[in-house]
């Protein structure tokens, strides 16, 4: 089989760091047939991801009754992302990413087998489904890096603001049918037989990437150690300040702002007193809120500074937080989740555009992996951190601060002078 990278869309090892206007949207990135089949993969495994997440969630929460273990469960499936994202990152610009990809999809497919076994006990063993989560999550975070920087050779740097929209509109898409589905799945078959299901689901995925017609090679290959690879990533974020405001905002509102998305179950049950189904529609309404957010932001936003964007959408964002913060009605919590979501995706969207527009392509699955370190893994760190304190003073005051985070940071957040000058050389 021959591997071709999009026609007049390749990117040239000779000019990594011009920068050119996020003039495309959804639609021209949909235009690319790789793009297309790679996207419909992630789309079904994340689709089994949330099935697996919600049921998750659920799971601990009907073990325990704590806001602790919910924290443990959600450290143990993304905390890995905080540890092994940069490793993640310099495997993708070091090893033929069809390989990795292929490969990590087929390693979780087989932990979720073992998980979906674990399950069928009535009493289930904490420890084993904590170590099986905790794996398919060190997966992921070796996943993460090498599906993100492949955006540029499937459709093009000019049309990475389209891709990068839909694919936040596919992960929160997921989030919407995830949920619905694993609720559905889960009263049929029980937690075993949703975790079985989300196994099936990397099979298309392994099915799109194997059967793309795209060079996964990285742009440049070298004999640097790993470490040394690590490294250039940190160095590269930190001698560029867009590439290090954007990473350090979003580790910040992710490490502050987003406990509430874990929390779910108990601010349904005690602030809200509604049953499962119901949350799980408000979980789902959350999803809707953020798809359209990211969707909304690839297309009709399209020509909007993308700071200034993540100013408002962050400042959105800290009231609609402190309104689910502090109503007890549903109705109120339905629309105050649903616009937190769409803030929420909206300032991931364009922060990440900001990134995938920056970066240099030979350090981009480093790059990448920092994104991921500082979006994904610090989300369980801080509900790690917060369980403790929500068993104590409740979860009002810690989404209330959450939300405060969120307005400080869109009142401080401003576009770097040099942004639009080109990004500083980097060493491989």
């Amino acid at each position: 089989m021959a591997f071709v990278r999009p026609s007049n869309h390749s990117i040239s090892e000779s000019t990594p760091d011009r920068v050119v206007p996020p003039t495309g949207t959804v639609t021209d990135a949909l235009r690319h047939q790789p793009f297309r089949r790679v996207w419909i993969g992630q789309l079904a495994s994340n689709i089994g991801t949330w099935m697996q997440n919600i049921v998750l969630g659920i799971l601990a929460y009907d073990l325990t009754g704590s806001a602790w273990f919910i924290g443990v469960v959600t450290f143990a499936q993304l905390g890995p992302m905080l540890l092994l994202s940069p490793v993640g990152g310099a495997i993708a610009d070091r090893f033929n990413r069809r390989v990795v990809l292929i490969s990590i999809a087929l390693a979780q497919l087989v932990l979720s087998l073992a998980l979906a076994v674990v399950a069928i006990d009535e009493s289930p063993s904490k420890l084993l489904i904590v170590l099986l989560v905790a794996a398919i999550g060190a997966g992921a975070s070796i996943y993460a890096p090498s599906i993100n920087a492949m955006l540029p050779t499937l459709v093009g740097r000019e049309n990475l603001q389209g891709a990068v929209a839909l694919n936040s509109a596919a992960m929160n898409g997921s989030r919407v049918l995830g949920p619905l589905l694993g609720g559905a799945v889960a009263a049929v078959g029980g937690p075993s037989f949703v975790f079985g299901v989300n196994a099936a689901t990397y099979l298309i995925a392994v099915w799109a990437v194997a059967t793309v017609r795209v060079d996964f090679t990285p742009s440049v290959t070298h004999g640097h150690s790993p470490w040394q690879q690590v490294k250039a990533g940190f160095s590269a974020a930190a001698s560029d300040p867009v590439l290090g405001r954007v990473l350090v905002t979003i580790s910040v509102y992710s490490f502050c702002s987003l406990i509430f998305i874990y929390q779910m179950p108990l601010v349904a049950e005690q602030r809200l007193q509604v049953d499962e189904l119901v949350y799980t529609a408000l979980f789902a309404t959350f999803a809707i809120g953020a798809a359209l957010g990211a969707l909304t932001t690839g297309s009709l936003l399209v020509g909007v500074n993308r700071w200034s964007l993540t100013r408002l959408a962050l400042l959105v964002f800290a009231v609609a937080l402190s309104a689910f913060a502090v109503t007890t009605a549903p109705a109120v919590a339905f629309v105050a989740v649903f616009v937190s979501g769409a803030a929420y995706f909206t300032v991931v969207t364009a922060l990440s555009t900001i990134l995938q527009l920056r970066v240099d392509d030979r350090v981009r699955g480093r790059i990448m992996g920092l994104w991921m370190m500082g979006w994904a893994g610090l989300v369980p760190l801080g509900g790690l951190l917060a369980g403790p304190v929500i068993d104590t003073i409740g979860i009002v005051w810690v989404l209330l601060f959450g939300a405060a985070v969120a307005a400080v940071l869109a009142a401080v957040l401003r576009e770097p002078v040099h942004a639009r000058a080109p990004a500083p050389s980097i060493a491989a």
